[in-house]
């Protein structure tokens, strides 16, 4: 097994992005069944070569069971992919990471289903969130690399959920993005 870290700590100037409405919608059509996409809108800050994306959420009701009132934690995995989903999309899209400079949107479009996948998660719930109105946050912490069989590109990634009433949730991701495209030689000259 191979690991090395990817140069997350270059001297890059800070940039934030605004909600990309026509990115958004891209990258939520894979939540096609009606009333899934929680995420309404997202902006992206970048610096130093890490980004993190603040989002708006509202969950009139569960997808998947009667409405619990509160913020639960299959929604709050569902909504961690959707900001997640975007802060990669307008990280490739606008070119702002360099671990993720070897990417294009044809790439991000065809990895983001099959081969971005949720290595670890874990989640504590401080107090319980409304869930029909509510803010989230995930950013990268680190990026690594891998090469057992395949490569894999490792992303550890903290997450916050929190409405205006004082409930909160926070916790850890470790994605892996097997396959990710690489930059040559000539690429990198």
């Amino acid at each position: 097994m191979t690991t090395s870290p990817v140069m997350n700590s270059v001297s890059i100037g800070r940039a934030t992005f605004a909600n990309d409405p026509v990115l958004l919608s891209d990258v939520l059509r894979p939540y096609a069944r009606p009333k899934t996409q929680y995420l309404k809108s997202a902006t992206v800050t970048v610096a130093n070569g890490l980004a993190s994306a603040e989002g708006d959420f509202a969950i009139p009701y569960p997808c998947y069971i009667d409405d619990t009132g509160h913020l639960n934690s299959v929604e709050v995995n569902i909504c961690f992919n959707q900001l997640m989903y975007y802060l990669i999309a307008k990280c490739v899209q606008e070119q702002s990471v360099p671990a993720l400079a070897a990417w294009t949107m044809d790439d991000y479009w065809a990895k983001q289903l099959p081969d971005m996948l949720i290595a670890n998660f874990s989640s504590r719930f401080r107090r319980p969130i409304d869930s029909s109105s509510f803010h989230g946050e995930v950013s990268f912490a680190e990026f690594s690399e891998r090469n057992r069989s395949r490569p894999v590109q490792i992303i550890d990634m903290p997450w916050r959920f929190w409405d205006t009433q004082g409930g909160v949730a926070e916790g850890e991701v470790r994605m892996a993005l097997v396959n990710p495209p690489t930059r040559t030689q000539a690429d990198a000259a």
